[in-house]
């Protein structure tokens, strides 16, 4: 099972940008699909983002569509999530998970689907 470890979130004032990282153990990194997903006080777990084994395939939920982009670099074991345009609305614990299909859409966003988590970063965005 692979081993996944967020980093950099922090505190941004709102409109500015931020890069998470996902780095992850193990020499099977290109064979999981991955994801972002969020959570913020008293609201439920969100997907904000996946992509699939090689990059070529990537999905968005739509309150951060055109403001988020999700990658990934297999040679370096990390997949990455660039924030920008950032909302109030957009404060959240931010994990990232891996699975090993592909699925349409709507499936992507099923947490129980995921085999691996990592323990989160905190983003927090001040109006």
């Amino acid at each position: 099972q692979v081993q996944l470890v967020e980093s950099g979130g922090g505190l941004v004032q709102a409109g500015g940008s931020l890069r998470l990282s996902c780095a992850a153990s193990g020499r099977s990194f290109g064979t999981y699909v991955l994801g972002w997903f969020r959570q913020a006080p008293g609201k439920e777990r969100e997907c904000v983002a996946a992509i699939n084994w090689s990059g070529a395939s990537t999905i968005y939920a739509d309150s951060v569509k055109g403001r988020f982009t999700i990658s990934r670099d297999n040679a370096k074991n990390t997949m990455y999530l660039q924030m920008s345009s950032l909302k109030p609305g957009d404060t959240a614990v931010y994990r990232c998970a891996a699975r090993r299909t592909w699925a349409a859409p709507q499936f992507m966003s099923i947490m129980s689907a995921y085999d691996s988590w990592g323990q989160g970063t905190q983003v927090t965005v001040s109006s």
